[in-house]
This record gives C-alpha cells, sequence and structure tokens, in this order.
C-alpha cells in the first residue's frame, strides 16, 4: 500500500496513479473497527470487480481535535502508524492521508468534491451513513450523491451493530475505559492493541520476583480502565503472554502521577530494553488497587498471573473472529 499526504489545495498530483479511476472510502476511520471495515472493504471489493485502485482517505489530525470539540481526540484507538498498518492489511491500494487545518476545516461541500474528489480520479466513494463533511460539517452522505452526479457513483453503508448498540469509536472507547476488554474485541475484530519501547521503570519488580517491561508508548492512544490485565505481547516478531498493571502504583508511590504499563512475561528474562514491543489486551482482571504490605503485593501479583494464564488458555480454545 502507498501512502500520500495530501494538503489542500491540491497541487501537483503523482503521475503514477494519474488517469486510473479510483474507488475510494472516506472517513477518519479511528480504530478500524468492524464497522470501518465493512464501508473499507466495499470500496475494495468495487475497485477489484472493476479494474479500479482502491483506497482510503482519513484525515490528520482528528477534525474535532483542529476545531476543538473535546480533550477526547487528543487520544487515539489507531494512531496514524497503527492505522496505516491496518489499511496495508486489509489489502488497499492507496492511503491518502488529509491533512485537516483550518483552511481545509473552510472547504465547501461543493470544493470537495469539484478540488479533492475530481482531480484524484475518484470514480466510486464508499461513506458510512453518518457521513460529513464540508464547512461546519454542512455536507452528508445524501448531498455527496447529488454533488458527484453521474460521475461519481456513491454508496451508503448502514451501520452495524452489537447487543442492540451501533458499532462505534465511542463504544469502543467507552468498552476500554470501563474495563470492557472482551467487548472492545468484539467491536474491533481483534484484541486492542498499543505499541512502544520498553525503558527503565524504578527496577523493584525484579526485587519482589516479578520483573516487568516498562512501556513507553509511540502515540497517543486512548487508555484503558486503571488496573489488571490478561495481555500478549510481540517481541521481535516473538508472542509471549503475561500481564500487565496499568496504574498509578499506589503501593508505592505517595503522590499523583501519570499512570504507567508495566508488563510481566511469563517465563522470560531477556533483556530487552530499547526494544519495541506490542501489546495487545486480551482480558481485565481486576480494578488497581493499594496494598497495606509488600508480602500482600507479591500474592497478589501471583494471583494475577495464574489468573491471566488461566484466561489467556481459555481464550486459545475460542473461534477466532473475522
Amino acid at each position: 500500500m502507498e501512502v500520500i499526504t495530501l494538503s489542500y489545495p491540491l497541487t501537483t498530483l503523482d503521475e503514477r496513479f494519474r488517469g486510473k479511476p479510483i474507488s475510494l472510502a472516506i472517513g477518519h476511520f479511528d480504530g478500524v473497527h468492524r464497522g470501518h471495515q465493512n464501508v473499507i472493504r466495499h470500496a475494495e471489493a468495487v475497485a477489484r470487480e472493476n479494474g479500479m485502485l482502491s483506497a482510503v482517505m482519513t484525515f490528520s489530525p482528528h477534525p474535532k481535535e483542529v476545531l476543538g470539540h473535546g480533550d477526547q481526540y487528543f487520544s487515539c484507538l489507531t494512531p496514524l502508524g497503527k492505522k496505516t498498518e491496518l489499511l496495508d492489511e486489509l489489502g488497499i491500494d492507496l492511503m491518502f492521508v488529509m491533512q485537516f487545518d483550518l483552511s481545509f476545516a473552510a472547504v465547501k461541500p461543493e470544493q470537495f468534491v469539484d478540488e479533492v474528489l475530481r482531480p484524484l480520479g475518484v470514480k466510486h466513494t464508499v461513506v458510512g451513513f453518518d457521513f460529513t463533511f464540508g464547512n461546519k460539517g454542512l455536507g452528508n452522505a445524501e448531498l455527496l450523491k447529488e454533488l458527484c452526479k453521474d460521475d461519481i457513483e456513491v454508496h451508503i453503508v448502514e451501520p452495524l451493530y452489537e447487543q442492540s448498540v451501533k458499532i462505534s469509536s465511542t463504544y469502543t472507547r467507552q468498552s476500554l475505559e470501563q474495563g470492557e476488554v472482551m467487548m472492545a474485541t468484539t467491536l474491533l475484530g481483534r484484541p486492542y492493541e498499543v505499541s512502544g519501547m520498553v525503558v527503565h521503570g524504578d527496577g523493584r519488580g525484579r526485587t519482589i520476583g516479578f520483573p516487568t517491561a516498562n512501556l513507553e508508548l509511540d502515540g497517543p492512544y486512548v487508555a484503558p480502565r486503571l488496573g489488571v490485565y490478561a495481555i500478549t505481547a510481540w517481541i521481535d516478531g516473538v508472542k509471549h503472554n503475561g500481564v500487565l498493571n496499568f496504574g498509578m502504583k499506589p503501593t508505592f508511590n505517595k503522590k499523583t502521577v501519570m499512570p504507567v504499563m508495566e508488563a510481566h512475561l511469563f517465563d522470560f528474562g531477556e533483556d530487552i530494553y530499547g526494544k519495541s514491543i506490542k501489546l495487545q489486551f486480551k482480558d481485565f482482571i481486576r480494578p488497581e488497587q493499594k496494598f497495606n504490605s509488600i508480602a500482600e503485593l507479591i500474592e497478589q501479583i501471583g494471583n494475577d498471573s495464574a489468573k491471566a494464564k488461566q484466561l489467556l488458555e481459555e481464550a486459545q480454545k475460542l473461534p477466532r473472529q473475522t
């Protein structure tokens, strides 16, 4: 998949795809959850059937971050690098990253169609039922159909539901923030994943018999509920099971600090400082709590590890989601 960064107004277009018809899915697609995948796969299928290039247009940063609609948009289910990886796995040919700034925010719906979609060679576009575009979000999916007229076919995809609730980025965020990891997995169609570098911590885990890998995240990920999780970790392409504490370490810390992610990997003793690691959240075990003694903490970590091993073993027996 080729990633192409665009800014408005479009200037020089890449000659490698000029003149080739494009089937385009448009949206921010934070999370690339099952609902998003439904939109993207439709664009890819049309491209394959009609000899077009399949493409996705996303926006960076989040439009609501630029327009000042709340701090939640400073965190992502899928920062741009992870989103790129997921779209590549879906078999998309081109990923257009439109730089979202105040200039682009002022573009009228007609300008978006005439000055962005048509110059790119878009012949078919797919959007979700709640798609909005243009200045102040005045354009919607029906207006897009009207403006595209006969030269760009528009397909509007209806929502998917899980337990009578629409699958959405908001629902996924809420699930993670409430510690409902299994629901987040269902909505995403895969485990929630974060990645970053292993950095030095205070070294206390090793002294109590449970060495941990401290993760410095490589993007502004949505933070799950503070607590303990069963996880799988990927290091140098190798999978390791483990247990993770995400929190403030109240047993040791006397003042408020930023929460940290500490992963204890089972039967693992390698030096991985400075290495990249991916963590997948498999299940929530318990909320974070403060212990009265180190002995109590050690006993609980042992219990958490046993519980994580049990949950991960049970998860292995479940059918894979598609």
